[in-house]
């Protein structure tokens, strides 16, 4: 799985859902992993969630730390659990550097009580499937109550690392554990 921490910043908007997004734009072809830092605003036509579109709702935050995911395959359950799975490492991670066991988990997103700190989509592409999961690094000025890394002085740059290293291994410890498994007679 191929990675690339992007330094400069990029507005989200939905457009990185289409397929090959991180190929056309960075040259990482077949499964990866990137991250950048950048404004949040996801426009209706790549909203993914009809619950959100027949609702109205948006998304925008002023910064976020982004996390935008690429395999090569088509089921979409599988992406999901993956999507769960990205999920649970930042929640890992974040509380870790807490001290405790301060967020919570709340279907896809992450939460500290009442307060989101995360946005996130999973998307079928005609070749591939894709994750974005977006935390919230400012909480100022959002269409929801939320907190961001701001808030708990967490540093983006480094909980971005963490995290991208951690799913990357995860997916090379469950690639190394179907091969190494057998069938049963």
């Amino acid at each position: 799985m191929k990675s690339l921490f992007i330094q400069e910043k990029i507005k989200f908007t939905g457009e990185q859902l289409l397929s090959h997004w991180t190929y056309k734009n960075y040259d990482l072809l077949g499964d990866s992993i990137v991250v950048f830092a950048g404004p949040c605003e996801i426009e209706e036509q790549f909203m993914v969630a009809l619950d959100h579109i027949k609702k109205k709702n948006t998304v925008y935050s002023e910064n976020m730390l982004h996390f935008l995911v690429e395999h090569f395959e088509l089921g979409l359950e599988k992406a999901i659990l993956r999507q769960k799975l990205l999920v649970a490492i930042i929640k890992d991670k974040l509380n870790h550097r807490l001290g405790g066991d301060l967020l919570q988990r709340w279907g896809d997103d992450i939460y500290d009580e009442d307060a989101k700190l995360t946005v996130s989509t999973v998307a079928i592409t005609p070749v591939s499937t894709k994750i974005h999961l977006g935390i919230n690094i400012s909480s100022k000025n959002t269409p929801v109550k939320t907190k961001g890394l701001e808030d708990y002085k967490i540093d983006p740059f480094d909980i971005g690392q963490v995290v991208m290293n951690q799913y990357i291994l995860d997916m090379r410890r469950i690639s190394e554990r179907i091969a190494k498994s057998r069938y049963i007679e």
